[in-house]
């Protein structure tokens, strides 16, 4: 699959995707590849002279998720996840995890054929390094087990971060190959994804869909 990524100038993040300049982006549905609740969820993605943002609305009956701490293990409760691989020559993809709390968990995924994956945490994460998040719950209040109709989360993450990796930053004309992941516990654990070439298997990096940026 591959989404047009349009060019915005910078804005501040509300987590309720209010903000004028998500008008610029399309609403992309994500696919979901297992489990049984039928929420929906949707992404849309913009990106700046800076960085990359992204905003997931996800359908919910409760907000599934207890962590509090950063870097923990938030994918065995509710979260959205973002996988940006900028350079197919290089194994090395980053991951981006938030669960509806705002808890978040930012790692570097090497891979080697034959020798699994690992995933390693930003050194000097702070400054123009640093994401910048925000969510928001509807129908319900943004807390631990809360009855709700949906939750949203915005973040941005900034090319800083990234630095390192190759086709950082991201230009017109560049491609880079992405994924968008939903995991929600209400009914046994559900996952969605804007491409659903990968299945169920967050980390089938080869099969990733495509970002062009405008």
């Amino acid at each position: 699959m591959e989404m047009i990524v349009r060019k915005t100038a910078d804005f501040e993040l509300t987590g309720d995707g209010t903000a004028p300049q998500w008008q610029q982006a399309e609403w992309q549905p994500l696919q979901r590849v297992k489990g049984e609740a039928g929420y929906a969820a949707n992404a849309r993605v913009l990106y700046s002279e800076r960085g990359i943002y992204f905003l997931v609305d996800c359908e919910d009956k409760q907000l599934t998720c207890k962590m509090t701490e950063d870097f923990d293990n938030i994918f065995t409760e509710d979260v959205v996840e973002v996988f940006l691989w900028p350079h197919q020559p290089d194994p090395f993809y980053f991951e981006y995890e938030i669960s509806p709390l705002g808890v978040e968990l930012p790692i570097l995924v090497g891979n080697h054929e034959g020798l699994g994956f690992m995933g390693w945490r930003p050194w000097k994460y702070d400054g123009d390094r640093k994401t910048r998040k925000a969510t928001a719950a509807r129908g319900g209040e943004k807390k631990s087990m809360a009855a709700v109709d949906a939750w949203t989360v915005e973040f941005f993450i900034p090319f800083a971060l990234l630095k390192g990796l190759g086709g950082i930053p991201a230009r017109s004309g560049d491609q880079w190959r992405a994924n968008i992941y939903r995991i929600d516990y209400d009914a046994g654990t559900t996952q969605w994804c804007w491409d659903p070439n990968t299945g169920a298997n967050f980390h089938n990096y080869r099969q990733f869909g495509t970002f062009k940026f405008d």
